[in-house]
């Protein structure tokens, strides 16, 4: 292998941050599980109602398995964050369903919370806090420090969060008024064929973009760092204070 052929170091730096960054967003937004926790009650409930029109026992299937994961989460001791915002989202669509007698509206508490967050991404943005740098500021170990000395990485945050609103507000424009006309068959298989692609396509945008940008400023690491110089300069005054009694 020529020398040309041989990776450099800043290859290989390029390399090591992507990978960190795949990480990164696995971690966050729950992986491949993260994603079956998702679309499993949905799917579970539009599966139902297709076949037998019964809202009640739709519900409550699509109920019982999101406890159920959340049951399988806790018993292998895993993170159960976004199996427990599964469970609050499809509690809340049982209420409603079951309240108005529109199996429908089974769907309406996630779809008014994608238009929330999708305007979330937007204003958070505006405001110079894009909201997937709050989000994945501590898990890169950078906290807020990309606001202030890191603007390349700060500017990689805002171009993914405008992405995540616009891509949800996207989503929004085509399930809002298919909630008014279409039958709650139709309107369910549609709904569930969106949970996922709009997902991976901000999720690989947001790859895209911070694997470009400056790596992330390990506050914790310069904290221990600040902590170790400290006990050391500690431990060099006592220990001239020791040579030099008279001091």
């Amino acid at each position: 292998m020529t020398s040309l052929d041989k990776p450099t170091t800043t290859d290989q730096d390029a390399q090591a941050a992507k990978e960190v960054t795949e990480a990164a967003l696995f971690e966050a937004f729950g992986g491949l599980r993260g994603m079956v926790e998702t679309v499993l009650p949905g799917l579970l409930f539009v599966t139902i109602f297709t076949i037998n029109k019964d809202l009640h026992i739709s519900a409550i299937a699509a109920l019982a398995v999101s406890l159920v994961l959340v049951a399988v989460r806790l018993i292998r001791r895993d993170t159960v964050k976004h199996a427990f915002s599964g469970v609050f989202g499809v509690a809340f669509g049982v209420v409603f369903a079951m309240m108005t007698g529109n199996a429908k509206d089974f769907y309406l508490p996630g779809m008014l919370y994608t238009l929330g967050l999708a305007l979330a991404y937007i204003v958070t943005t505006i405001a110079g806090v894009p909201l997937i740098g709050l989000i994945l500021g501590p898990v890169f170990k950078e906290n807020l420090s990309w606001r202030t000395r890191n603007p390349g990485r700060k500017k990689a945050y805002a171009k993914a969060s405008w992405a995540w609103g616009l891509i949800l507000l996207g989503k929004c424009a085509i399930l809002f008024p298919m909630y008014w006309w279409a039958d709650t068959t139709k309107f369910g298989w549609v709904l569930v064929a969106l949970k996922i692609p709009p997902f991976l396509l901000a999720v690989y945008l947001t790859w895209m973009f911070l694997a470009k940008a400056p790596p992330p400023i390990d506050v914790f690491a310069e904290m221990e760092a600040e902590e170790r110089a400290e006990k050391e300069r500690e431990a060099a005054a006592a220990a001239a204070r020791q040579g030099n009694p008279e001091a």
